[in-house]
């Protein structure tokens, strides 16, 4: 990529950039970054471009060649086959397309699990990765509703098929490009009350590539009136893309105004300092998925990581602890139970973070698959959520839940914090694939190692009859007949 031939191409397109603020230069094995030419303030605008400038199904021009019906009609309104084939659209035009040069600059290679081999896609096993790569249902988007329109329109497309400019592959590198480097665009401007016109794209929330990592956005954008969910929304922002971001380091963010966007630096940055856009602090799972790339900053309790990382427990885990603990349970009562969780509200994944606290919502599931009759019809009467409640049947279910998550991935913390201590040999280099995974699932593994720890002292608490003359002790119920309120030198006869 030459960035001067990006930056004059920006400029020749209504965008301003300021040469003497920031320059683009390599950084090994992590593509370009963007630096200060010299010290800048806070609020100082580093370049802007006009919205038209964004290219996304609104701005380009094949949607208006196929028109509205049979746009719809293939299903090109949702999800993001429809996003891909613009851009694949685009690059096939060469340079009588607007944004030839930009495309041009963009990556074709990604170091994103999309592109993994199964080797390699087996020591993410565990890992809230796998699950959410979407390579399959890209693939069903591409059979199902790209290629129907190839072929339905060979007065746009040519009759060869496939063609290598729109085949599977070409869908992939475009699909990578999208999820990666994305922001979120609305027609128009959502108006703050407080800052006028202005609203923060920073992209902490691109939808993600294929599928959703919790939601079907097919469904979402068929029945959620939120723009937020529309396709439409999604757009490659030129010279935008061009940040790197890194945990708690961004120093600049793209707002948006009537007709322009713009790079504002958020604090101010010395000279030599690089310039970072937000991600909005993702965990290292979704850094990996998106990004190719993972965090490790200093952490407050020491080492190396990322400080967002999470685990993600999913209900049914949960539900398989508690029927082998209490088999009695199994079969119709727990799948009833289970149904009116889903249809009340309650997840079916449950995320746990480095707090080492049980999530409510496991606490809250727990209550309620362990309910009583009497109390699981009175909980339905009120139609709420059954509120937590930690008791020992409930700690040491969770404690069977933790150990059977961790017994998912392939190796243990001791295993992987061997294999980077032996990186630090020269002729033992991981590779890079597997680097990844390592300090993606030990982020993980460590959350769940110490939640153990939490659940199990406090189960081991729950256990320990308390003291003679303890405060709880004063509190049960004597022989005689009275209750003492725990206050000194006062009873109550009942």
């Amino acid at each position: 990529m030459n960035p001067d031939s990006l930056v004059d191409w920006f400029t020749a397109h209504n965008g301003t950039f300021d040469r003497a603020a920031l320059t683009f230069a390599p950084i090994d094995n992590l593509g370009w970054g963007a630096f200060a030419l010299r010290d800048l303030q806070q609020d100082h605008t580093l370049f802007s471009l006009p919205r038209d400038l964004t290219l996304s199904t609104r701005t380009s021009s094949l949607p208006p060649l196929i028109g509205e019906e049979d746009w719809k009609k293939h299903g090109l309104h949702v999800s993001w086959a429809g996003l891909i084939l613009c851009l694949m659209w685009e690059a096939a035009q060469g340079e009588s397309s607007k944004w030839s040069t930009y495309l041009a600059s963009l990556p074709i290679t990604f170091d994103t699990p999309m592109f993994w081999s199964l080797e390699d896609l087996e020591q993410l096993k565990g890992t809230a990765v796998l699950d959410k790569i979407g390579k399959e249902q890209a693939e069903n988007d591409y059979a199902n509703k790209v290629v129907p329109i190839l072929k339905s329109r060979t007065d746009l497309f040519g009759t060869e098929h496939p063609d290598s400019r729109f085949s599977l592959e070409a869908y992939h590198v475009m699909g990578s490009r999208i999820l990666s480097r994305s922001f979120q665009v609305e027609a128009q401007p959502r108006v703050d009350a407080h800052e006028g016109a202005e609203m923060d794209l920073d992209n902490s929330s691109p939808l993600p590539h294929g599928n959703d990592d919790t939601e079907n956005i097919e469904e979402d954008v068929e029945s959620d009136d939120d723009d937020g969910d529309d396709p439409a929304n999604v757009a490659m922002v030129p010279m935008a893309d061009m940040l790197n971001a890194r945990y708690g380091c961004a120093n600049a963010k793209l707002f948006d105004e009537d007709r322009d966007l713009r790079m504002v630096t958020t604090r101010s940055v010395r000279q030599g300092e690089q310039i970072w856009n937000t991600y909005g602090d993702l965990p290292n799972s979704e850094l990996l998925r998106r990004y190719g790339h993972v965090d490790q900053v200093p952490l407050a309790e020491g080492g190396i990581g990322n400080p967002a990382d999470i685990v993600e427990i999913r209900a049914d885990l949960v539900m398989e602890v508690i029927v082998q603990n209490y088999p009695e349970w199994a079969g119709p009562r727990s799948a009833e139970r289970v149904d009116w969780w889903l249809e009340e509200g309650g997840d079916d994944v449950f995320v746990v973070d480095s707090s080492n606290d049980v999530p409510e919502e496991i606490s809250s599931f727990v209550r309620l698959l362990m309910m009583s009759a009497p109390e699981w019809e009175k909980t339905k009467r009120k139609s709420r959520l059954p509120k937590p409640k930690e008791d020992e049947a409930a700690l040491s279910v969770t404690a069977d839940v933790v150990r059977r998550r961790l017994a998912e991935y392939p190796t243990t913390i001791e295993d992987d914090e061997a294999l980077l201590r032996a990186e630090q040999v020269p002729e033992k280099l991981i590779p890079f694939n597997l680097k990844h995974a390592i300090v993606v699932r030990l982020g993980e593994m460590r959350i769940l190692r110490g939640l153990l720890r939490g659940v199990s002292a406090r189960l081991e608490s729950s256990r320990t009859p308390p003291q003679s003359g303890s405060a709880s002790e004063s509190r049960k119920r004597k022989a005689d007949g009275t209750v003492t309120s725990g206050r000194a030198g006062r009873t109550a006869k009942r």
